[in-house]
């Protein structure tokens, strides 16, 4: 494939603006009524991803071939969504359709052969991931709300129960659907490393026009039913018995993967009587978003291995340490330590300017990338765990916490025209 060429004919596409997610999607459903069920009712936040999620997977087209990680997860993230092969030829077909729209005399049988490589490369290995997955993993996990804590105005912790085994490593995140939203899942990161009793914690914080969490904060209750989607992400999570020192930034709900990775930790201390020194930073803007500061504090009064610092950036009263919360990080001891950095995307990109002015090797300093980002640019995600960034697309090429990947083979020839883009499943 030419990704060149992809690129190009893709700028062309985008400068028709929402016209181009409007035909496309208008073009999928009538073609294809059977897949309406699967979107979301209301399509007013879909539209944008599209556009955003395949430009995001075009511009690295070329480097597809070297690591297909990124799709894999997609793949078998697809499943709770109830995505099977054939759809993936329902939206190749749509796409060629709206490409050629757009695109009029320009595309022509070549660029139209590069597109259908690219898509074959995508479409493929998210199927054979999503088919070897289901061998062993089920599309979901129910489970079942056991306490719903409303802690400030705007954030509820929650605590579900999956009712069959569900693993997962401190510093992942899973995606929620809750019944009062059904087919829009969001990402949350649990709080806790995994227990005895299988229970997860999750901190939800309501964003303001947010179609999900004003329902999880507001509605939500104990005994609902919520289902959850497989673990992802590794770039926060560390070995158990791991003994490199840590600093943990966070920013906000940020906290809560790395209170996983700080529960993990402590359960290492309580059992073998040694274990990494721990030094964990929470930015928030006013004194009251420290939501978790009397169990940290008790827990920095107890063990000498762990020191708290709470860092409040609006708040000029505020008597303790004030600033940015990346500002704060870059001033700590950093030699022989590794940083955890998890928030917003504006104080993720600002801590790591802050931690490499310092002086720490970017190979030290751990934090998600949620998608694809141009060269040299900082890759954090759309909104920090626990707050509502919308996933809701079943077909999205992109919009997940996991380390950008890229694809493998090289794909059948573009099809004729009404044929859609065949998907060869895996052999088996």
């Amino acid at each position: 494939m030419d990704a060149q060429a992809l690129q190009r004919s893709w700028d062309r596409v985008t400068e028709h603006g929402e016209q181009v997610p409007l035909y496309f999607y208008s073009h999928l459903f009538v073609s294809h009524p059977q897949v309406r069920p699967m979107f979301p009712l209301s399509m007013s936040n879909q539209r944008d991803k599209f556009v955003g999620a395949l430009g995001r997977i075009v511009s690295h087209a070329d480097q597809l071939e070297n690591d297909a990680a990124f799709l894999q997860h997609l793949g078998r993230d697809h499943r709770k969504y109830a995505v099977l092969a054939e759809h993936y030829d329902a939206v190749g077909g749509s796409l060629c359709a709206t490409l050629m729209h757009f695109l009029g005399a320009e595309w022509d049988e070549e660029l139209a052969a590069h597109w259908t490589a690219a898509y074959q490369v995508v479409a493929r290995i998210m199927v054979e991931a999503a088919e070897m997955s289901s061998e062993s993993t089920p599309d979901w996990w129910e489970a079942e709300v056991v306490s719903a804590e409303r802690r400030t105005m705007d954030l509820t912790l929650l605590t579900v129960r999956p009712r069959s085994p569900f693993s997962f490593r401190p510093g992942q995140s899973v995606s929620m659907e809750i019944p009062q939203r059904p087919k829009q899942w969001r990402y949350f990161s649990p709080a806790n490393a995994p227990r005895a009793d299988s229970s997860i914690d999750l901190h939800v914080q309501q964003i303001d026009g947010g179609q999900v969490s004003p329902a999880v904060v507001r509605s939500l209750k104990v005994g609902d039913t919520v289902k959850l989607g497989a673990p992802v992400g590794e770039r926060l999570t560390r070995r158990t018995g791991d003994p490199t020192d840590l600093l943990l930034v966070a920013g906000g709900t940020g906290l809560a993967p790395l209170l996983a990775v700080l529960e993990q930790i402590h359960l290492e201390w309580e059992r073998a009587g040694s274990g990494p020194l721990v030094h964990l930073l929470h930015g928030v803007r006013m004194p009251w978003h420290l939501y978790e500061r009397t169990r940290l504090r008790q827990l920095a009064e107890q063990r000498a291995w762990f020191e708290y610092t709470e860092v409040v950036s609006d708040d000029p009263s505020y008597p303790g340490t004030r600033g940015k919360v990346g500002t704060v990080a870059g001033r700590q001891l950093l030699y022989g330590r590794t940083a955890m950095v998890c928030g917003g995307p504006q104080m993720v990109a600002h801590t790591l300017e802050q931690l490499a002015a310092a002086g720490m090797s970017p190979e030290h300093v751990k934090y998600e990338h949620f998608y694809y980002a141009a060269a040299g640019e900082h890759a954090a995600g759309p909104a920090l765990p626990g707050q509502e960034t919308a996933r809701d697309d079943p077909f999205a090429l992109s919009q997940s916490p996991v380390d950008p990947g890229r694809g493998v083979p090289a794909a059948d020839a573009w099809p004729g025209p009404d044929r859609g883009l065949r998907v060869p499943r895996s052999a088996g």
